[in-house]
């Protein structure tokens, strides 16, 4: 069973119970207690359940969980796995601090992104650090503009001209967005003409990947409420990182990138019919 698939049925086990343990998450899943306790330790970062000593709670629990989790929990012993399963790259950095990185690469995949939108379109816009960037560039334009990013709502919350469909969710302070049951829910009812999607990996074999747990099933459900999957990813992009798959270039209408791209991935979506875009 892959990660992915694993931690959601943990977070059905917790939210259908309210509380259970790591012992009887472990013989259900048929791994390991250490592979539960990572688990949970990504779980309760990203803000979906609670992790306490031996276990973990509801979300709705966090007041009781937290003051638990204080008085009890042992600290985790540090894990050298660089894989989605909790290692490095679920340490996630403040969006300030990502949204810095690589910065003239992201605005001109931005203003290729934001020309690729026709006016009177509803477009959804991925979490992420270069779709702030493309909300600047659409202000003022007659569209309506859907989003979990926190950073994307700042940026157009003021602008009349936008129509502005903010999902609900969870809050990811550390990330500014939104996530969870209730985000993929609402967008179950939504259709857009177009999805700006971010990535944390375009693989050699066409494969496009991210390392958020939490934010894999939301992006899969903005990519079946569009018509139109416009993929954003600098050079730095390919190959990536990030285990958990989004989709492949091959389902992509538009790839948007910079020169240094992988040449492979982007062939690899010439040949199945999509455009490509090197900024």
């Amino acid at each position: 069973m892959i990660s992915a698939e694993r931690r959601r049925r943990i977070l059905h086990a917790v939210h259908h119970e309210g509380a259970t343990t790591v012992r009887d998450l472990a013989e259900r899943m048929e791994v390991s207690e250490s592979t539960i306790r990572r688990d949970l330790q990504v779980l309760d970062k990203d803000g979906e359940l609670v992790r306490t000593y031996g276990g973990a709670i509801a979300l709705e629990d966090r007041t009781a969980g937290e003051a638990l989790r204080a008085e009890v929990l042992r600290p985790q012993p540090a894990t050298g796995d660089a894989s989605f399963e909790g290692g490095s790259e679920n340490r996630e950095r403040p969006f300030d601090l990502v949204a810095t990185t690589d910065r003239p690469l992201k605005e001109r995949v931005a203003t290729a992104a934001a020309a690729s939108i026709d006016d009177g379109d509803v477009v959804i816009l991925d979490i992420g650090t270069t779709t702030p960037l493309v909300a600047e560039l659409l202000r003022g334009r007659d569209l309506t503009v859907i989003t979990s990013n926190l950073a994307v709502f700042d940026v157009l919350r003021d602008d009349d001209a936008v129509r502005l469909v903010l999902l609900g969710g969870v809050v990811r302070r550390n990330y500014q967005s939104l996530v969870g049951s209730v985000t993929g829910q609402v967008l179950s009812h939504l259709n857009a003409d177009t999805v700006l999607l971010s990535c944390t990996g375009v693989r050699n074999n066409g494969r496009v990947v991210d390392n958020m747990a939490v934010e894999e099933p939301i992006k899969r459900a903005m990519i079946e409420a569009a018509e139109k999957v416009v993929l954003l990813a600098t050079e730095t992009k390919f190959p990536g990182t990030g285990s958990l798959r989004l989709c492949s270039v091959s389902e992509v209408d538009v790839l948007i990138t910079t020169e240094g791209a992988d040449p492979a991935p982007l062939q690899l979506c010439r040949d199945a019919g999509g455009k490509v875009i090197i900024t």
